[in-house]
Order: structure tokens, then sequence, then C-alpha cells
């Protein structure tokens, strides 16, 4: 019996989750209402501008911006922006019903992770649509394709911000696809630029080590799902692709790339492959680029190279776009969502109890100001709470604030945040602080190196010792809410 109920609902969620590739997806989201086509935009400033503004008017409810016959090149040279970004469309991208609010996303994520999320490795075949073109050697010409110049101070233009940058550890064999940022220097050689401590930066160390470039293959154009997992912290040794098909119910499809057999996606819309080279002849200035904490926070410096020696694209190709920016920025929902997920299942693998929720805020651009709610159980819990929640992997790495509230209170909804900290904390009491922690160059409140931040923990919940005959709650019952509602519908509408 519990082998066809498993197999029925393994069939009903396939049924939902399979997509094949950002094409069939746009048809969902054209089919949705989340779609918005473009026509004309400037690659120079203006369609980057466009995705922040739209993003920034609607958190969590802005539709996909496709831009079409962008200015200076061929109308079918597309760029998206924001595919994932929105409560719809991540719904669509991860195969969940369609959410209310935004725990409701982070519930179904968690609830997979618990309960039957598996591993799917992607699988080879022998060609696919990525095949389609193929620029070799002297023909490569990344120009070709519409790059943005992205903000007004950016080094130059970025054809890697939603992107997935395929390397092969040389010991393992392990795959990591993690994002980071390129940016082009001339028609075949990018920057690319990585900060301390990701896995790129050390698969690519190990290569240099030996005195070897770093073969590498840089998809600028895929399934939100595998963007999802490239800039999330999913385990060391865990490959990206193994991660993003186990949310998609089945495996990605590769090909074997031409130079290194490197594993192409098959369905990506464009990939380039090359070697890394961290040489002194080498080094070329990348940057400076506006980052994702919402600021220039790291100058111009030398970094390694990429000399591309093939160019795989789809006909009519979609480039995929990050705008890194104020919060909120046109990825940041997702990342908050799927982070919030993250470090939920991680504190509970932990041995925390009583977890009743997790939110990453956009405004903390989805990694700086995190919230979680809970049920106290005992005194201690709180902090408890916080420091996993601070030094788990996934809420780690470039960390600033984690706050901790009582059960009743919506960790996604600012102002029941902020009233808690306002109510519930007495500051010298109630606030602690983590120091030397995992950060970045983009900090921005670090000058040089060592990147090492600090960290501060609030306890927003009532006190332990006596929450009991803490003051009520003035607010209107549940009961009364629901009831008043239902008598007056339309107040409520939107």
């Amino acid at each position: 019996m519990d082998k066809k109920v498993d197999e029925a609902k393994n069939k009903d969620r396939a049924n939902i989750t399979r997509h094949v590739d950002l094409r069939d997806l746009l048809e969902r989201f054209e089919e949705i209402g989340e779609l918005e086509v473009i026509e004309g935009a400037d690659w120079n400033l203006e369609l980057a501008a466009l995705a922040e503004v739209v993003c920034a008017r609607n958190p969590g409810k802005a539709p996909a911006l496709l831009f079409k016959n962008i200015k200076d090149y061929p109308e079918n040279f597309r760029i998206l922006s924001g595919a994932a970004n929105s409560f719809k469309r991540l719904a669509v991208v991860l195969g969940f019903p369609e959410p209310e609010k935004e725990l409701d996303l982070v519930q179904c994520y968690r609830d997979r992770m618990k309960e039957d999320f598996e591993l799917i490795p992607p699988e080879e075949v022998k060609t696919g649509p990525i095949l389609e073109n193929i620029d070799r050697d002297e023909d490569v010409d990344l120009y070709k394709f519409p790059i943005p110049f992205i903000h007004e101070y950016d080094g130059g233009r970025y054809i890697g911000t939603d992107d997935v940058v395929i390397m092969k550890d040389p010991d393992s064999g392990w795959v990591n696809a993690a994002t980071y940022r390129v940016m082009v220097q001339d028609k075949n050689t990018t920057g690319i630029w990585m900060s301390p401590g990701k896995h790129g930066r050390m698969i690519r160390e190990k290569y240099f080590a030996k005195g070897e470039p770093c073969p590498v293959l840089i998809s600028c154009g895929q399934d939100p799902l595998l963007f999802l997992a490239g800039h999330s912290e999913v385990d060391i040794d865990v490959s990206e692709f193994d991660y993003a098909g186990g949310h998609r119910g089945f495996p990605f499809e590769t090909i074997p790339s031409e130079i290194h057999g490197l594993p192409i996606p098959a369905h990506a819309e464009i990939v380039l492959e090359g070697e890394i080279y961290g040489d002194e002849e080498s080094i070329q200035i990348e940057g400076p680029f506006g980052e994702f904490m919402g600021y220039y926070a790291s100058d111009a410096s030398e970094q390694p190279i990429v000399k591309v020696r093939r160019v795989y694209y789809r006909n009519d190709p979609i480039l995929t776009m990050a705008v890194p920016s104020r919060p909120p920025a046109n990825f940041t929902f997702a990342r908050a969502a799927v982070k919030s997920a993250m470090i939920w299942d991680e504190i509970e693998k932990a041995g925390l109890p009583g977890v009743e929720g997790i939110w990453c805020h956009e405004a903390g651009a989805g990694r700086l100001f995190n919230v979680i709610s809970i049920k106290q159980m005992y005194a201690g819990h709180a902090t408890q709470a916080a420091m996993l929640a601070a030094n788990c992997h996934a809420g780690n790495y470039a960390g600033r604030w984690v706050v901790v509230v009582d059960e009743d209170i919506d960790p996604s909804n600012i102002f029941d945040v902020v009233w808690a900290i306002s109510t519930r904390c007495d500051p010298p009491e109630d606030t602690r602080f983590i120091h030397k922690s995992w950060s970045t160059p983009l900090d921005s409140m670090l000058q040089g190196p060592p990147y090492q931040n600090n960290r501060g923990i609030i306890d927003a919940c009532r006190p332990w010792g006596w929450k009991d005959d803490f003051p009520r709650v003035a607010e209107s019952s549940p009961e009364w809410k629901d009831k008043v509602m239902k008598k007056w519908p339309h107040l409520f509408e939107n």
C-alpha cells in the first residue's frame, strides 16, 4: 500500500514539475499572466534599469521581463530578467501549489527536503538544442550577444550574472555548478570573480597549484532551477546538477563538451567553454560591479581570465540576467525563499525543535537579515535557534543579523518583526554578537582582508522566565477577524 501511495505521489509530482527547459517555463509564465515582453530596449543601462524598477515596485509579484529587438542586435537575440522571482513563478519552477504568502513556499520546500527529497544525477546524452550552433576558436565573438551594461559605474559588460559556472574537481571528479560574475574583456576573453571560500575558487586553486589552467563551462541562460542551486550553499561534494534534478523530479540532460568533456546542460541557451588562467601574464582588471548587498563594495581588481574557445547556443538564444542592486533586486525573492527553507532544513537536522517558520528578508539581500520563529520549549531555546541559524552552512556566508521571535510573529512580516524587537527585546540583555565570521570582499562593512565580519543576534521572544505572565496582545481574536472578513469581503480583495 505504501509503495502504491509513493508511486502515485511521484507521478503527481512529475506532472506538476515536468518542465523541459526555460522556454517551456516561459510558456507557462505567459499563461498565468506573469511575463511581459519588452521591445526595443537599449542594452546599455536601459534594460537593466527597467528590470530594477519593475521588480522594486512590486516585490514578489512583479512579472518576468523578456526583452526582444534589443538595440543594435537581431530581434531574435533576447534577454530574460527575473525568471523565478515571484510567488507564482517560483512555485511553477519548483512544482508547488500556488502560494498565498511567503511562508507557503518555504514550508513546501522544507516539507520536500524533509519527506521525499533525493538527489537525481544528470543523464548524459549525445545531442540537444544547445548544439544548434557552435562557434569555435577564431569564430568566437561574445559581442554577437546583447550583453547588458547593467550599472552606470560598472567596469564593463557582464555576460554572466544569472549564470552557472561548471567545473570539475581534478582529484575527486565532483562537478560543481555555481554562480559567479563574468565580465567580457574582449571578443573571446572574460574576467571571472569568485569570493574566497567558495567551492569554485577551491577547485580553481587546485589547478593553479599544479601550474595548469582550469577547464570551465559558463552557462549564460538556463533552467532557473540550476541558477537557484548555483547561488545557494549546496554542500561540498554535492553537484548542483543533482540537487536541481532532485527538485525537478527527473534528471537534467547533459552533453560532454568538445574540449574538456565537461557536462553542458543540453537545453541551456548559451554556454561558453574554455579555461581559467591565473598566471601573471593572464591576469586582467575585473570590475567594479554593483553587487547583491546594494553597493560597489569591492574595487576593480586583478582577477583570472577565461579564454573562450567554444560558444554553444540555441537558435533565437535567451541570455538570462540578474541585476544585483539596492534590494529588492530581480532575484532576491527567489533567493530569500530557497535560503529560508535550506536554513530551516539544516537547523532541524541539527536537532532544533519547535521551528514555526523562517524568512530571509529581501531588504537584507536575502542573506543579511534572517528571522526565525519558534515555539519556546525550554530556557536557552531562543539562543540555540539563533546560533544555529547564524552558523549553519546555508546561513553563514556573509550574514549580519538573526532575529528570533515567538510563534505568534510572522517572520516574513517586517511590521510583526519590528514590533517584536521593539516590545519583547531588552537591548543589553537580549543582543549578542558573533565575531570573525565568514564573509566576502563584497561586504560593504569591510575595507580589506581578512574577509571576516561580525554578526548580531537579537532575542525578540517573550522572556522565558516569565513569558506566561507577559502582557496580553491587544488585537481582535482570529475568530472575529475571520467573521468580519467574511461579512465584508469586498474590503479585503487584492
